[in-house]
Order: structure tokens, then sequence, then C-alpha cells
């Protein structure tokens, strides 16, 4: 087994055009990669369900104002609780996004937007994240892959992707039911069935030693929210590094490599 570092950051898809706290991260562990070698892993949780994280902030080119843009999928149950994996885009979504995006961006980024296509919202993600450049030497490790899933540690606090009305959802399991989130006090009760670590994702704060279990990083990058829940104590071989800072954090990301 080699002693080489193993810098990991984590990040939902956040965005066709990614925000920049992840560009922001992956600053970081390339500058520290830099610095002491080893490989990069990003973690990327595509078996989160929250429609909100894939928004796209973009500012106008000639107000300045911005919009956030976010993806259309099959149906109101995906877009509530289907984990991003699983949620279809909508067949006409891409045309219709290409046309508000001369508001936004030059000739290239639109051109590299048409050009890129994904049955589900975490893959068009993925492969935009790549066009830009971004990925680019790193190793990704996707949340939702159901070999690592049986790889990975048991956690006392998890959800499962289960069938619910012909989609896949992700569900809470508490008190011997399974429950679906739908805004403040409201859940959906679904009957406990039966289910393997193949279908298992952790909870926010059960992720870091769930994702550690696979990775197995020497150093990790965290972001500004992440490092009010993670529990670096169930890490003590780990070191923490704050991600660098960047302006305009959430907006997205909008330039070429160079």
């Amino acid at each position: 087994m080699s002693d080489a570092p193993v810098i990991a950051f984590g990040q939902q898809p956040c965005g066709f055009f990614p925000r920049r706290f992840l560009v922001a991260k992956i600053r970081t562990a390339r500058r520290l990669q830099a610095q002491i070698g080893g490989r990069i892993v990003f973690f990327c949780h595509d078996s989160d369900h929250d429609p909100r994280e894939t928004r796209t902030i973009l500012r106008h080119r000639t107000t300045g104002e911005p919009a956030k843009l976010n993806f259309t999928v099959a149906n109101k149950l995906q877009r509530k609780f289907s984990p991003l994996y699983a949620k279809r885009i909508a067949p006409d979504w891409p045309a219709r996004t290409l046309l508000q995006l001369p508001n936004y961006l030059e000739g290239e980024l639109i051109e590299m937007f048409r050009k890129t296509s994904a049955e589900t919202v975490s893959e068009f993600c993925l492969t935009m994240y790549q066009r830009l450049g971004l990925l680019d030497g790193i190793e990704v490790v996707r949340s939702s892959d159901p070999v690592l899933r049986r790889r990975a540690c048991a956690v006392p606090e998890f959800f499962v992707d289960v069938p619910y009305e012909g989609e896949i959802v992700r569900a809470r399991v508490r008190d011997g039911a399974l429950e679906l989130h739908e805004g403040g006090q409201s859940f959906v009760t679904l009957p406990l069935s039966a289910f393997d670590k193949e279908h298992i994702s952790p909870t926010r704060d059960t992720r870091l030693r769930w994702m550690q279990s696979i990775i197995g990083c020497t150093h990790y990058v965290a972001g500004q929210g992440e490092q009010a829940y993670l529990h670096q104590e169930e890490a003590p071989d780990v070191t923490f590094v704050r991600r660098d800072e960047i302006t305009r954090s959430d907006e997205a990301y909008t330039e070429l490599a160079g």
C-alpha cells in the first residue's frame, strides 16, 4: 500500500456551471499537491437529493443582475425526492436553457454547454466540469457507486434509495420507517422495505466517516460550511485544510482553463 498523500475534497454536483466555492476547493487541493505530492480525489456526493444544490447563479452581461437557473427534471416527485444521479433531465431543458445563456455568457462557453448531453443531472454537471478542465488529473469517486457503497463502513444514520411510485427516491431511515421530507415539519412515511448496503448513502453527520472508509485520505480540503459540522475527531489521522478564499463563492464559475 502506498504511503503517498491522498488529498480529498467533497461536494454535491453544484450547478451545470459549478459554483465558485468548488473551484476554490480544487485549487486548494492542487496547491497542496504541488507542495506534498500524492493524488487528488473528488468525493462527488451525487446521492444528495436537494434540487437547490444545482442552482446555477449567472450574472447578466449588461445589467450585472444575478439570475438563478436550474435543471428541469422529468416530474415533481423526482425533483423533490430523487437523488441527483437519478433525476432525469427533461428533454426540452437543454434547448430552453441554451436560448437564455447569451444573456450571461460568451460564445465559447455557450458552445460547451450545447455540446454537453447527459440523461441525469449529476452526469450533466460532471461532464461540464470535465469540459471546463477542472477535473484533469483528479480521480472522481461517486457516492452513488454501488461497488463503493458495498465497501463503505456501517453508519448509524443514513438514507436509502428505494422505489416509490415508479421512481427512485432517497428516504431517511428513522424509527423503523422511511421518511421523505416535504419541508418544515411535513413528512411522507413509507413502509420499511428490504435494502442492502448498495442502497445506502450517509447523512451529513455521518458522511465523513463513510467517505473516509472508502477513500482513506490523508488530507481533506473543507469548505466554510463543512467546518461547522464535520466531526473531525472521527478522523484523527487526517489533516484538515481550509479551502482558499474566493469572491462571489456561491455564483457560477464561468472561466476557461488557460
